[in-house]
């Protein structure tokens, strides 16, 4: 997988530049300009076929642990094109293939051809896609590498149940249907999908881009825990880092105690990440983040300029940031007001955090109990 992850990658920025002087060499004509007469791609065969194809095989969908080893290698593969600063904007089964016609084939990403590449805290504008897996936020024409996993939870919904979450005759409809509806998890077969399973499609399916897991996050998820993959790094967590140093020193302290609520499921996911910074004497500061982003910089990650973030946390040059301090810098607050089981402080240090005021008011009951 890892090979294939360089491949991509260090074509992409090649295959958007041949684009570009194809089209240019196209428009102009002179007698002493050399003229295309054709272009051609050469890609690598893969004779498995469409993961669309391979779900119709199977009568419609697959079983949980046949769809844990899909859904594991598309995260992957995502999780390193989001960390190059690179959002797909077509995931759907059709542009999955299979290397060959093996059981255990592994899956290849094809069709980057309305990828584009976006900084952390970039939005893209332009309405691009495949009408059922489209996410609500393109619609509304301002996304970022979420939208890709809102897509990646339509492809897992249709894998454990055999059909669309989100349907209609025409394409207007479909985009009313994101927009509006909410995926069936109450017929069959979902009463006998695990828990775990079903709490991690919702999780991606939901309609707030800001409460979604990232590709990493998902990795990281009970439903996958077993799967024994590498984790990769995450640049959701240079994003919020570089604003929980930006915050004010109250927010800050909400932040703080916030994390001390954080359930232990979440708190998987801020090891690893902790330990792929490579934490010197328990902390981090900012040569930790830097020298963690080089070791997978590429000539996408510079087009997209997802270094240029570091130099937006200049001020953790002078300090040291244990894991405690970590986890409150790095911990999303529209993700875990998304989660059950927070208690009484962590929805209180979440008040704070949001308003800026203590808790009790009539508004904060309201709040507290919506």
């Amino acid at each position: 997988m890892m090979l294939l992850r360089m491949k991509i990658m260090s074509t992409l920025s090649w295959i958007m530049t041949m684009n570009g002087i194809a089209r240019l060499a196209f428009y102009i004509y002179h007698c002493k300009i050399l003229k295309f007469l054709k272009i051609f791609d050469v890609v690598r065969l893969c004779e498995g076929g469409e993961l669309l194809d391979r779900i119709l095989s199977r009568g419609g969908r697959y079983t949980e642990e046949d769809a844990k080893t899909i859904v594991v290698q598309i995260l992957n593969v995502v999780a390193y094109c989001h960390l190059q600063g690179v959002v797909h904007r077509d995931l759907k089964p059709e542009n999955f293939l299979f290397t060959s016609r093996d059981e255990d084939a592994p899956l290849r990403i094809i069709d980057f051809g309305l990828s584009d590449f976006v900084r952390p805290d970039e939005h893209l504008n332009d309405i691009v896609g495949s009408a059922y897996y489209v996410a609500p936020e393109v619609l509304r024409r301002s996304y970022n590498l979420e939208a890709d996993m809102w897509s990646i939870g339509v492809i897992i919904y249709i894998l454990l149940c055999g059909s669309r979450p989100f349907w209609a005759r025409t394409e207007s409809g479909i985009f009313r249907s994101v927009l509006r509806s909410d995926p069936n998890f109450d017929d069959s077969p979902w009463p006998n999908v695990s828990p775990e399973a079903k709490d991690f499609v919702q999780r991606l399916l939901n309609k707030d881009h800001r409460k979604r897991m990232t590709a990493a996050q998902a990795l990281s998820h009970p439903w996958l825990r077993d799967s024994n993959q590498a984790m990769p790094l995450d640049i959701f967590i240079f994003k919020m880092v570089k604003s929980y140093i930006c915050a004010t020193s109250f927010k800050r302290a909400a932040l703080k105690a916030l994390a001390k609520a954080i359930p232990e499921d979440e708190l998987v996911y801020l090891r690893t990440q902790f330990s792929l910074l490579e934490p010197k004497n328990g902390s981090v500061s900012l040569d930790n983040f830097r020298v963690a982003l080089a070791k997978h910089v590429t000539d996408a990650m510079k087009e997209s300029r997802v270094p240029d973030i570091l130099n937006l946390m200049q001020p953790l040059a002078y300090k040291a940031m244990g894991f405690e301090e970590f986890c409150a810098a790095a911990i999303s607050t529209y993700q875990l007001e998304a989660l059950e089981g927070l208690g009484q402080h962590g929805s209180s240090s979440l008040w704070i955090f949001r308003t800026g005021r203590k808790p009790g008011s009539s508004q904060w009951r309201n709040w507290h109990w919506k």
